[in-house]
């Protein structure tokens, strides 16, 4: 579908070649501030490129203001037009002249404008003994606008058949998958794909569109490097210094990861991850490699990303939308996510995606970072940069700012000397004291542009020569949002870590990466104090160590909860292992502890996973191999990624002779048998429970008759939820255990807490209120939103 509609664009873009013709540029929002700060130009660029060329041009600025008071806020945004700095004044004046004499202003409101719009083009075609070749119509207006004005351009605004027709869009293009999906089929319903032009304008920052090129260019020297074997990371990076005061509006509804990683910062991966097309003039190849980069990435987990807020967004949400004293954002300014594609090339690189505003420097830069294999026997001070192999070895495409302050490509000379085009890109001379990602800027090949473009003066040119590579397809806009919306979905209750802006944010939002898991390095303080006069929020405070029943209390945000929990958990492992030889772990299933088996996972290489014996605390009546099984569970997150010996594992033989739990296949005694014989006095080293909304734990329910009390330490009971069969621990074996933790996470666990935080022991009421260790020690593990809702 995609290589077919390519196809019929090149098709019109080659008869647009050859035959040249007049072009009518329709901007529409031409009085708004994209328009005034980029579009102009950008046209005024495009219209000095083309010139003279064979083509005749007319500029129309349309809005919804009248057309008076609209001449007179286009003619001011035109004021600012500037020719490059190699163009002779004088004919910088003649074709700002001529430019100026082809724009006029009007107003775009009702059909019949458009009509008229129509009319008057076609007319001034005739006047002037010219043929339509075609027509642009810029978007430079909200997307809740699109949908009418897409229906006035098809229905009275169309260019003649023969002449083509392209509509710019400029984003955001949905909130979610289900709204781009929305919105690009209102679209698709008045134009065809090939006439659509969705715009990224960091596809058009000079050193983005050199990616491509610049690997094309350099084949002989990347074929061996770019992939798995010799890449250890990618980076992509885009950091401001500014905040989103004067934009909370559009900042409240989208935040960071919706207006930079889901875009920006994705399309610049799949330049940099896709397999490159033996031709990268293709169109078609293009937008069909960069698909197959969508279809390759992992999905995304909770774990991984890291967010932030800075300090003072609240209050500006609080003023520009006069919310109340008491309201506390959620929308995060800062995230970290880290990518990985699952293909031959790419498999196990971490491509890290990083974006925030209120940070210490404006920069943004792609990475590529090699693995270093080297070691040089000589001192460092010996070590010449370009022949040392113990040098760093990295590619940078420096999109802009920063410590640089223009664009530019970085080779380290250790690696080889590139190829550019040296009409369009020449070397930077040496900066003496400046050394950028750790190295001084003598130690690369350092390239900058010949001429400085505006990302939109480059945009505007490949629309016009119908350079569809540069854009966004409805498929790959699709596929974008298929990898985003789940992360975005689970993030949408999380609170993220504040951070002051600035250089005063110091380390605190450094990040490691693990496994498939992002963790900020730095935990937060164990007590913030809040402001003096200030009412304490939640978000004011960090840990939190009190009692709860009677017991140890430990509550934090879910990352530095799950954190500390696991940590408790090797600590407690390696003290077994030390006096008796071997650890006793007894999990829960369901979907709480599914955080905590990846960090076990992937955050603790030291655990003594050789002597840890996996028990189950309770099971689903299912077969094992069922996704709502317990064991299902418990394989999928933690032991296809650890090594623990075979016979260490101990799932519940609730499936046997065919059977699912039947009593007289005495499953839960041969359990029970099982641990009586491995298990010293049938006292686990550490059991994991959770609380349910009904105050339930394990597989003991309200008014369970079986499992509360008695000699029976494994036990079957009934579920009010499906599947209601279950296989349990009983709550006197639970109480034998040297350790039990209780986690419990989630808003939804607000209201339990609560009760049972002031209710006796009741275990008939309430089972979880019967966990009290014989002789061991019971620690309650609480997220801020079960705690403080």
């Amino acid at each position: 579908m995609l290589v077919a509609a390519m196809c019929l664009a090149l098709l019109g873009c080659l008869q647009a070649q050859e035959f040249r013709g007049h072009v009518s540029i329709i901007l529409l929002g031409a009085t708004g501030d994209l328009a005034k700060k980029y579009l102009w130009q950008g046209l005024f660029q495009l219209y000095l490129d083309e010139a003279g060329k064979g083509h005749s041009f007319s500029f129309h600025g349309a809005a919804l203001t009248a057309p008076e008071q609209g001449q007179k806020l286009m003619d001011k945004a035109l004021e600012s037009l500037s020719c490059p700095e190699d163009l002779v004044p004088s004919r910088c004046d003649e074709l700002k002249g001529q430019f100026l004499q082809l724009s006029q202003y009007r107003q775009l409101k009702t059909a019949e404008d458009y009509q008229t719009l129509n009319k008057d083009i076609e007319t001034q075609v005739r006047q002037d003994g010219l043929w339509e070749a075609g027509r642009i119509f810029y978007f430079s207006v909200p997307p809740f606008a699109y949908a009418d004005i897409a229906r006035n351009i098809n229905s009275s605004c169309r260019p003649h058949p023969g002449a083509w027709l392209r509509v710019v869009l400029e984003k955001p293009f949905g909130h979610d998958h289900l709204s781009a999906q929305q919105l690009a089929s209102e679209l698709g319903s008045f134009f065809q794909e090939e006439e659509m032009y969705r715009v990224d304008h960091y596809l058009g920052k000079q050193a983005v569109a050199q990616i491509l090129p610049f690997r094309d260019q350099n084949r002989k020297a990347l074929d061996g490097l770019w992939n798995r074997r010799h890449v250890e990371r990618v980076e992509i990076i885009l950091k401001e210094t500014i905040d989103a005061e004067g934009r909370a509006s559009f900042y409240e509804e989208y935040g960071v990861i919706r207006d930079t990683l889901q875009n920006h910062l994705t399309e610049i991966l799949t330049l940099v991850a896709m397999e490159l097309p033996h031709n990268i003039s293709s169109s078609a190849a293009v937008l069909q490699h960069k698909l197959q980069v969508f279809q390759a990435l992992r999905g995304l987990q909770r774990s991984s990303a890291v967010l932030g807020q800075y300090q003072a967004y609240s209050g500006q949400v609080r003023q520009e939308l006069q919310k109340p004293d008491g309201f506390q954002s959620l929308t995060p300014t800062f995230a970290g996510v880290l990518v990985h594609i699952d293909n031959l090339r790419w498999e196990g690189v971490p491509f890290i995606l990083m974006s925030g505003k209120a940070l210490d420097e404006r920069a943004g830069y792609v990475r590529i970072l090699f693995k270093n294999r080297a070691y040089c026997t000589q001192s460092e001070r010996h070590w010449v940069p370009e022949r040392s192999r113990c040098l760093p070895q990295q590619i940078v495409f420096y999109i802009g700012h920063g410590e640089l302050g223009h664009p530019a490509i970085l080779v380290s000379q250790n690696l080889f000397k590139p190829s550019l085009p040296t009409q369009s890109w020449k070397e930077v001379p040496d900066r003496p004291g400046l050394r950028l990602f750790g190295r001084p800027l003598s130690d690369y090949y350092a390239y900058t542009p010949v001429r400085k473009q505006d990302a939109y003066s480059i945009l505007l040119s490949h629309i016009f020569h119908c350079r569809k590579e540069s854009f966004i397809t409805t498929e790959n806009l699709l596929a974008s949002w298929v990898f985003w919306t789940p992360l975005l979905d689970s993030l949408a209750s999380e609170v993220p870590r504040p951070y002051p802006g600035g250089a005063e944010n110091g380390e605190l939002l450094d990040f490691e990466f693990s496994g498939g898991q992002l963790t900020f390095s730095q935990q937060q303080p164990e007590v913030l104090i809040p402001e003096l006069g200030s009412v304490p929020k939640p978000s004011d405070f960090q840990v939190l160590r009190a009692q709860y029943r009677a017991s140890p209390l430990i509550t934090a945000w879910p990352e530095e909860l799950i954190s500390k929990l696991a940590s408790d958990i090797e600590a407690t492992a390696e003290q077994a292992v030390r006096r008796f030889g071997k650890f006793h772990l007894a999990l829960s299933g369901g979907s709480s502890p599914i955080a905590l088996f990846q960090q076990l996972a992937t955050g603790h290489y030291g655990f003594p996973w050789a002597h840890t014996h996996l028990w189950l605390v309770d099971e689903r009546c299912v077969p094992l191999s069922d996704p709502d099984s317990n064991f299902q569970g418990l394989q999928a997150h933690l032991l296809q990624h650890v090594r623990v010996p075979y016979y260490n594992i101990h799932p519940m033989p609730v499936h046997l002779h065919q059977r699912l739990c039947a009593e007289e296949d005495q499953g839960a005694q041969t359990y029970a048998s099982e641990i009586s014989a491995l298990v010293a006095n049938s006292s686990f080293d550490l059991v994991l429970l959770g609380m349910g909304t009904d105050g339930h734990t394990a597989s003991l329910f309200p008014q369970s008759p079986t499992g509360l009390d008695g000699d029976q330490l494994v036990v079957l009971t009934e579920s009010p939820f499906r599947p209601h069969q279950r296989m349990s621990l009983s709550l006197p074996l639970i109480n034998r255990a040297k350790k039990v933790a209780v986690l419990v996470m989630g808003r939804t666990k607000r209201e339990i807490a609560m009760l049972v935080s002031r209710v006796g022991h009741e275990p008939k009421k309430w089972p979880i209120s019967g966990v009290v260790p014989l002789s061991g020690q019971l620690v309650w593990y609480m997220d801020y939103e079960a705690f403080l809702g």
